[in-house]
């Protein structure tokens, strides 16, 4: 094998079209190359070598036609293993701490993992004293992938004669201390292990809480080490709410460009198009082996099998393409949210180019485009669009709007009052010069606010002076402010709340309270019912035409933190958070508000446009 950069060449390959992958492999590796021309990290070809010829070198199939032949890596295995051991930061050490390699059935994951990795971890990449561990609900399952560890030893004597089998410690190399050995599930606290390296197989199949709880045990037990290793490898499954979902969503939000930490390696090899699930050129997504590690003969039985029965699809499609019946993925990108906050939107610029015509056109599309777009806003939308401009209210860098200036329009609200004790958060949607903007307001009991900054890291006396979050009752929210916020929209602000949506769970004596006062209220359940709301949504923040009216900081972290979970037969949709700690209330009142659009636009438009 040559000393080439195994990450560019895969690049390369993906860039031509000559490799096939799905879409979070085409973001992962254009985020990487990104990352080293940067330098946000660097490559070190040496340690990437070093891990490859390692695994050819002392690792072997453990079963199958190829057993006890060694590892021949393929290019997509050779990008992998320099991806974790290649990539580092500026101290030369691992970039990723923490990896999700999620592959379909048959793709050698388990002889990869447990026997080529976790041998490189054992007997040339550890530290003194380093502690292996192979974990899996039960025993009978750890030994699955720590039995390609196994073979490795047996077969090689170079690493027989430094290993040593013992009950208590499982294998034990003298020369540096470190123990090997497969781990069931344990309720012990982290105090007692130290890993260097872990390896958890077929996560997605890991009972929820506990299987959470026990990485979670793994990741806080490496403190002490300098460049420790995480390494869960699945296809898909069936289990919710567990480590399997939880590393996704921490996965794709970094793909997205939404995560805040930066040691999670996310590989998810999978399909696109649930509706292709048949199409071998779309299984080639999932797939990376195909015609290598499994043949295109035995899938298209697998494929016919599948067309006969329901149950056999769905595990074709959990397994082979890895759609898992209830996936939860990040939902929106930073340049989505971007676009929400007109941060260098494109809407925005064409609407600052016809506002000055001097800027002139580059060609006769874009001069088209531009009259598509001063069509879409109308006369007076322009005429309200180049005031607010004028007033450098929207600008490149953003909107500066404020409730004043939408005075004497028609309006939407959605209202989620979550628990008493947090975050309750009120939303109004009002729509003037073609773009539908939004206010949210948060509200915070007051002895919670610095309990709430500990534990989420937000300065939320920041945005309290900011006038963003009010702070509200003493230990629960005064569901009375809410009221006061939408009462002052009509006496103070002359904006005029047309329906308000609120979430079921809501109390209901503040519903009484705003129907008395006049308001029209209806309920808004947060579930799949919201398909079509989320897909308008989304699509809406895309275009630039959903927007927020100000720079709300605590709503961009809310727009971060937002998942969606999605049933993939029906691809029926609900939002979630992107972890048990994150807050979603923001999102949460704007896709109320934004049901309440949906529902009464047409009875409404002529009023919600503001045209007049």
């Amino acid at each position: 094998m040559n000393d080439e950069n195994s990450i560019l060449t895969y690049y390369q390959g993906i860039r031509d079209g000559s490799i096939t992958v799905g879409k979070w492999i085409r973001m992962l590796y254009e985020m990487l190359v990104d990352g080293m021309e940067s330098k946000r990290w660097f490559f070190d070809q040496r340690k990437a070598t070093n891990a490859i010829r390692f695994m050819e070198r002392y690792c072997h199939h453990n079963k199958g036609p190829l057993a006890p032949q060694r590892l021949t890596l393929s290019l997509w295995e050779r990008a992998a293993i320099s991806d974790i051991f290649g990539i580092v930061d500026a101290d030369g050490l691992r970039q990723f701490t923490e990896v999700l390699w999620v592959v379909g059935r048959k793709q050698g994951k388990t002889i990869i993992a447990g026997g080529g990795i976790g041998t490189y971890m054992a007997y040339a990449a550890g530290e003194y004293g380093s502690e292996i561990y192979y974990l899996a609900p039960k025993l009978d399952q750890a030994d699955l992938c720590f039995s390609a560890f196994q073979f490795n030893v047996d077969k090689e004597p170079d690493l027989l004669k430094r290993t040593k089998s013992t009950k208590s410690r499982g294998l034990f190399i003298k020369e540096t201390n470190t123990t090997v050995k497969k781990l069931p599930f344990t309720d012990r606290k982290s105090d007692g292990y130290n890993p260097m390296f872990y390896v958890a197989d077929e996560i997605a199949s890991w009972p929820g809480d506990r299987g959470l709880k026990q990485w979670e045990v793994m990741v806080s037990g490496t403190g002490a080490r300098r460049e420790p290793l995480g390494l869960a490898i699945s296809s898909a499954g069936y289990e919710n709410d567990g480590i399997f979902d939880e590393l996704f969503k921490r996965g794709t939000a970094f793909l997205n460009g939404n995560s805040r930490e930066q040691h999670l390696l996310p590989l998810l090899y999978m399909i696109d198009d649930p509706e292709k699930w048949d199409d071998i050129n779309e299984l080639r997504k999932s797939l990376p082996g195909l015609g290598e590690s499994v043949s295109v003969k035995f899938i298209l039985k697998e494929i016919d099998t599948a067309h006969e029965s329901l149950s056999k699809k769905t595990e074709f499609l959990t397994k082979y393409c890895n759609i898992k019946q209830n996936s939860s993925v990040a939902w929106l990108s930073t340049e989505t949210i971007r676009r929400s906050f007109n941060i260098g939107d494109g809407f925005g610029q064409k609407l600052q180019l016809i506002t000055n015509p001097k800027g002139g056109f580059r060609t006769i599309e874009e001069h088209q485009e531009m009259i598509r777009t001063a069509d879409a806003v109308g006369p007076e939308g322009l005429k309200w669009q180049m005031k607010m401009r004028a007033e450098g209210k929207i600008t490149a860098e953003g909107n500066r709007l404020t409730l004043d200036d939408f005075s004497e329009c028609y309006a939407l609200a959605g209202i989620d009052l979550s628990q008493t004790t947090d975050l309750t958060a009120c939303c109004l949607l009002v729509q003037r010069g073609g773009v539908v903007y939004y206010f949210v307001r948060f509200f915070l009991p007051r002895e919670k606010v610095e309990e709430a900054t500990a534990r989420d890291g937000l300065p939320y006396r920041k945005y309290i002076e900011r006038g963003l979050l009010f702070e509200s009752g003493d230990n629960f929210v005064d569901y009375n402010d809410c009221f006061r916020w939408y009462a002052d929209l009509i006496e103070k602000h002359h904006i005029y709340v047309m329906q308000v949506g609120l979430d079921r769970y809501c109390a209901q004596y503040l519903q009484a309270q705003m129907e008395k006062y006049g308001f029209h209220c209806d309920t808004v359940f947060q579930g799949t019912n919201l398909t079509g709301v989320i897909n308008t949504t989304e699509g809406m923040l895309k275009d630039g035409t959903l927007q927020c009216a100000e720079d709300n900081d605590l709503m961009k972290v809310h727009l971060l933190d937002a998942a969606l979970k999605t049933e993939a037969e029906t691809n029926r949709k609900k939002l979630i958070k992107i972890s048990r700690r994150a807050h979603v209330d923001g999102v949460a009142c704007l896709l109320d508000a934004m049901c309440m659009r949906a529902n009464k636009w047409e009875e409404m438009k002529n009023r919600l446009r503001n045209e007049g």
